[in-house]
């Protein structure tokens, strides 16, 4: 998974600000496209608050890995309930990660840019890849691993925009841990991928009507 698990200060106030804006935006698109469209169907909004919980408890449960690493499931948020819903997901688990700890209050909106991206991505290569890939579990597994690698990206790119605060080290020399972090991070989005084709393959088998639309 992406996140920046960095303290509160370690970016300037105007890329906190910078981040926050540009994710107050995405997430009045999604509450204005909500308002505008037909009745919401009650089952997703049942998904919506199951991957609510679920993700957020995942979050919490770190795997003592290289320092330790978590899952955090957005590429099935995506592909469950997709970017209008997911955004409003990641949202919450973002603010009640923050009151766990898990990253500074000021962090919140470019994890919550990382997160959306993973959730987007995730959603997008589901669908693309429906007519090439009829199995739900290979599907759901490409979705996974195509929206963990996008979030590693967005992370990168956001830390080396920012900068970091009290930081000596040089901007290749960021770089280079940040690539080692995203390595590790996509070793577990293997594990997270084959957890989230396994689910989704057994809903297709249990209730396929809940992933028609």
């Amino acid at each position: 998974m992406a996140h920046i698990h960095l303290e509160d200060g370690s970016f300037t106030l105007f890329w906190v600000a910078v981040w926050w804006i540009i994710a107050l935006v995405v997430l009045a698109i999604a509450i204005v496209w909500i308002r505008s469209g037909k009745k919401t169907d009650n089952r997703k909004l049942t998904i919506a608050a199951f991957c609510t919980a679920a993700a957020f408890a995942v979050f919490q449960v770190s795997i003592p890995l290289f320092g330790g690493v978590h899952l955090n499931l957005t590429p099935l948020i995506g592909i469950l309930v997709g970017p209008v819903f997911g955004s409003l997901i990641v949202l919450i688990i973002n603010i009640l990660s923050a009151a766990f700890g898990h990253g500074g209050w000021g962090l919140i909106g470019a994890n919550l840019l990382i997160n959306l991206i993973e959730v987007i991505v995730a959603y997008g290569t589901w669908r693309v890849l429906k007519g090439v890939f009829p199995g739900a579990f290979i599907r759901a597994a490409i979705a996974t691993i195509a929206g963990l690698f996008c979030g590693n990206l967005a992370m990168i790119a956001i830390i080396l925009i920012s900068g970091i605060q009290g930081v000596t080290q040089s901007s290749s020399q960021i770089l280079t841990g940040l690539i080692l972090i995203a390595g590790i991070n996509m070793g577990v989005a293997v594990i997270e991928a084959l957890i989230t084709g396994m689910i989704i393959a057994t809903i297709i088998k249990a209730r396929p009507d809940l992933l028609e639309q």
